[in-house]
């Protein structure tokens, strides 16, 4: 004898439905790709109108690149370790990845130096508008990074604290999905200036 067995729709439908964090979080994602889809735009705009300076990309930021992408696999493989609650591998991990994006933005830091150095003038008097076009879109990402840094600190602190006890990933998981999203879009930048120097 055949049991028909009803599933509440109400769990159903909350199944289905995303983490309003996580809702909140790709809304935001949406928002600042847009502004460097914008500034990108501009960049092109304002090429095209002349006295435009052509200049190589250091390499320190290809150094960061290969920062910024290991750090996207240790903060993913932090995220596997807390789910399987392997927290010291977790706490390692967590560690790792926010010493890799502190790094990242030291390169970064060299990158500009290095430019300003070579007579590369990027902000103020006789400075060039493909210079401080640059300066600012890497500049805007750069705080992106700090921000994620700061939650990775924070994620890092609640690790090593005795007081504070959590078994939700979500945390975790928005940082990751985060982070993946500053290194996509750091390589998208380092891209888009290497082809249209």
């Amino acid at each position: 004898m055949s049991q028909n067995i009803s599933i509440p729709s109400t769990s159903l439908s909350s199944r289905n439905k995303i983490h309003p964090q996580k809702f909140m979080l790709w809304m935001g994602i949406g928002s600042i790709c847009m502004m460097f889809a914008g500034l990108t735009s501009a960049y092109i705009v304002k090429r095209n109108q002349g006295n435009w300076l052509e200049f190589n990309i250091p390499v320190y930021f290809w150094y960061s690149t290969l920062v910024i992408m290991l750090s996207s696999i240790t903060i993913q493989f932090a995220v596997k370790a807390f789910k399987e609650r392997a927290m010291q591998k977790y706490k390692a991990l967590v560690t790792i990845t926010a010493i890799l994006g502190i790094v990242f933005s030291y390169l970064q830091w060299v990158g500009f130096s290095f430019l300003n150095n070579h007579g590369i003038q990027l902000i103020g008097r006789g400075s060039n508008p493909a210079a401080s076009f640059l300066f600012v879109i890497m500049l805007l990402h750069i705080a992106h990074v700090i921000g994620g840094v700061m939650a990775l600190l924070i994620i890092f602190f609640k690790a090593f604290s005795s007081k504070i006890k959590t078994y939700s990933s979500i945390s975790i998981e928005l940082a990751a999905t985060y982070w993946h999203f500053v290194d996509l879009l750091w390589i998208y930048l380092l891209i888009f200036f290497y082809l249209i120097k």
